[in-house]
């Protein structure tokens, strides 16, 4: 029962609770089969309660009384069963990102000693009975699942449901599965009678396993213990977090959403990969001449750059990789976002907080009193926050921010709508690129192949144009798990603002007509630079033709 029983009753005697008749008669029943402890809480001479109490107060830990412990199924999910019954121990709930535990020997230093790797470093850990500790794991794991793993079975207890699976092996798993496919969401949905796993791989949901719908409620909280800031009790409304942890040498960051739905909750993580930080253009698709005219662009000294496309595009990554090519020390860069999804070495962050005032608006109004020389919003969403960011970019500062439109001449009117006058966006707008993400063949195994004719149609292309063409399609293996793509790249529009343009824009002309005029201008639309990439043998028709089906041309 204890580890240091000799010790704990010198405890006993120092404290008064051993006359010397009790200590001769735990001499005596030394040769007994019941231990000298179990003899004196046997016999009344000291309660079970009175002892725990003296080991908890002498080892410095807070004692926890169990009796009626209102024991949550889901506690199940914060330790597997079988640490539960090996350690003697059994979790009790959580404390801010602390998990709370209750053990039944203080003085068992190799238990206490690998608590922390077996578990997590964070840990507040209480004492208690042996006796209410057993009781309170047969309330959370229930007796068939202790008897299942060969422990005792308490009598008068409830039972619960069967056998706790390894949740913690289960979720670390499944979370190293999605970096190592290097997947950029996790959706783990309740079913009606199971419970689905589906990872987002290069822009496309691919089943990857199913689970009993009883693991549920375990999986659910040790994703919610994991990010140290969400409840476990509250199944109502939805929550969000983060979860950092390591992998190998590798960081992996994770945002979570959680939701409520009608088959339980529904967890969605998003992958954050710190590895996007340090890429640069040539590193996301952009051809030689492309990069060339951008990389132009954004070296500006002042005025505003804007980065379009429906959400899920890359807006946010292609400005990352805008900040690394002109970051340098005698710049001050400061970015406004909502969230911060990555920290960008080098660089001042404001995150966006609306429930206390800070909105974009807000955060760039303060930004220009650190006088910054360049300043990246999020997004664009409203007029205010235009109004200032043009305001900004007119006095000096290069200001970078993305808008959600199809196109780049899209985004003139885009502004217009939002309540910009023309001749203040003429003034302001140096350049627009809008992009998509389409897959990449696998380098590995990508085989030649030819284009349908419906293909050549959808994509303008004629016989004549094909001829050095590379046209390559997707085969499979294991490397890319037999999808025949692995990574995606960007295929772009840049639309310049030049002085024809900026007159183009006061005389209020429409999104058509600045669009014939970019063309004409040299301006490649979405469709067409896919069609330069697929005639290398980067991705396939197919991709461009279904990333560009906004394309007019």
């Amino acid at each position: 029962m204890y580890s240091n029983e000799d010790f704990l009753i010198e405890l006993l005697s120092e404290a008064g609770y051993l006359t010397p008749q009790d200590l001769q008669q735990v001499k005596i029943n030394k040769k007994g089969q019941e231990t000298p402890l179990e003899t004196l809480i046997k016999t009344g001479v000291v309660s079970d309660e009175q002892l725990a109490q003296l080991v908890a107060s002498n080892s410095g830990m807070e004692y926890i009384d169990l009796h009626g412990f209102a024991a949550n199924p889901a506690l199940k999910g914060l330790v597997p069963l079988e640490t539960a019954l090996k350690y003697k121990l059994v979790p009790i709930g959580m404390n801010g990102g602390a998990l709370q535990v209750a053990v039944a020997d203080p003085y068992n230093f190799e238990t206490l000693d690998a608590l922390p790797h077996v578990l997590q470093p964070d840990l507040e850990i209480y004492c208690s009975t042996p006796n209410l500790i057993r009781e309170v794991q047969a309330n959370i794991y229930g007796n068939e699942a202790i008897m299942g793993t060969g422990g005792t079975k308490i009598p008068g207890s409830d039972t619960g449901n069967d056998g706790d699976a390894p949740i913690i092996k289960l979720v670390t798993n499944t979370l190293m599965d999605a970096f190592r496919n290097r997947s950029s969401d996790i959706h783990i949905e309740p079913m009606e009678k199971d419970i689905r796993v589906r990872f987002r791989m290069d822009g496309v949901m691919v089943d990857i396993e199913h689970h009993p719908k009883r693991l549920l409620p375990s999986i659910i909280a040790r994703i919610k213990i994991m990010t140290g800031t969400m409840s476990i009790d509250e199944k109502r409304v939805p929550q969000d977090g983060r979860i950092q942890m390591k992998f190998g040498d590798k960081e992996l960051d994770l945002r979570v959403s959680i939701i409520p739905t009608q088959n339980g909750e529904s967890v969605v993580m998003r992958v954050l990969d710190k590895s996007s930080l340090r890429l640069g253009l040539s590193d996301l698709g952009f051809f030689s001449d492309d990069q060339d005219t951008f990389e132009k662009l954004i070296s500006l000294p002042d005025g505003i750059v804007l980065v379009t496309g429906p959400t899920g595009s890359g807006k946010t990554t292609t400005l990352y990789a805008c900040l690394n090519f002109i970051n340098r020390p005698d710049r001050k860069i400061i970015t406004v976002e909502d969230p911060v999804e990555y920290e960008l070495p080098g660089i001042n962050q404001v995150m966006v907080k609306e429930d206390v005032g800070m909105t974009f608006a807000a955060a760039l109004r303060a930004m220009l009193r650190q006088a910054p020389n360049i300043i990246m919003l999020g997004e664009i969403r409203d007029a205010e926050t235009a109004g200032i960011a043009i305001q900004a970019s007119l006095t000096g500062h290069l200001v970078f921010s993305t808008l959600h439109t199809n196109d780049a001449p899209s985004a003139v009117a885009r502004l217009a709508d939002i309540g910009i006058k023309p001749f203040l966006i003429a003034s302001a707008v140096r350049g627009i690129l809008a992009q998509r993400l389409v897959r990449k063949l696998c380098n590995d195994c990508k085989q030649p192949t030819s284009l349908t004719a419906k293909e050549m149609r959808q994509l303008g292309l004629e016989a004549g144009q094909l001829s050095g063409a590379t046209i390559m399609g997707p085969k499979g293996c294991n490397k890319c798990r037999n999808s025949g793509y692995r990574g995606r790249m960007v295929i772009a529009e840049i639309f310049k603002i030049d002085d024809e343009v900026r007159s183009m824009i006061n005389q209020r002309l429409t999104t058509p007509q600045l669009r014939k005029r970019a063309r004409e201008l040299g301006m490649r639309t979405l469709r067409e630079d896919g069609v330069r990439k697929v005639l290398a043998g980067a991705t396939t028709a197919e991709e461009v033709i279904e990333a560009t089906m906004s394309d007019a041309d």
